[in-house]
């Protein structure tokens, strides 16, 4: 097991309150796919929209926007209400402004927590708020596994200056400990808040949960910093 920073300790036990319980309780659509991926534009819960053309993605962690037809949470939602206020919309980070990667695993009480992490690639400083949008995808682009579920965490204005990273916890069950239906992804597509252009991580975190009851994805709010 890895030495977990205090920042990430903290998510992590946050997480495992409030998301434990949730990752044993989820259940999938009993196949390792999704027919049609489509997006959905930013809302307090996740919900089913039509598919919005975007650029052709490339691997790697600074991924450019996905192709058309992502799945249904790779857009984002952002809280209300929460701690602290959504920030104005002329500062909210833009996807074009952002890179995004996946940090390493922090593994604890039978579950796998990857660190999500954007940075600001532009010259301005913007404000991230909420939840990114994310979703396991095969080499074909389909998704893989159900929707992620958002925990009852309050969310916090990140403010970005040029060059800084924000993070977001991602977290399920251990699949040994769980009994999951399992499968490998090829990527990860993350969404901005609010935003509608993904951008595509390759997932190098091996088997995720995808079928069965125990096949939840949970994820926590935006915090300052690489999780790490």
């Amino acid at each position: 097991m890895t030495n977990r920073s205090p920042v990430f300790r903290r998510a992590a036990l946050l997480a495992g309150s409030v998301a434990l319980a949730g990752l044993l309780a989820g259940c999938g659509n009993g196949d390792d796919t999704a027919s049609a991926p489509n997006t959905e534009s930013g809302t307090a819960t996740p919900a089913t929209g039509s598919t919005t053309p975007s650029a052709t993605a490339t691997d790697g962690d600074g991924g450019t926007s996905a192709p058309s037809g992502v799945p249904t949470d790779a857009v984002s939602n952002s809280l209300t209400p929460s701690a602290t206020p959504p920030p104005a919309s002329g500062t909210r980070c833009r996807t074009s402004e952002l890179s995004a990667s996946v940090g390493r695993n922090d593994p604890g009480a039978g579950q796998e927590n990857f660190p999500v992490v954007l940075t600001n690639k532009s010259r301005r400083t913007c404000t991230l708020y909420g939840y990114p949008g994310t979703a396991f995808v095969d080499a074909s682009g389909k998704q893989l596994g159900p929707d992620p579920k958002r925990s009852s965490a309050d969310p916090e204005t990140v403010r970005l200056a040029p060059g800084r990273s924000a993070w977001a916890g991602l977290s399920f069950a251990n699949p040994e400990v769980s009994g999951a239906g399992t499968a490998t992804p090829a990527a990860l597509l993350v969404t901005p808040p609010d935003e509608k252009d993904p951008l595509k991580v390759t997932w190098k975190g091996g088997e995720v949960p995808v079928s069965g009851t125990e096949a939840s994805v949970r994820l926590i709010p935006f915090s300052p910093g690489t999780g790490a």
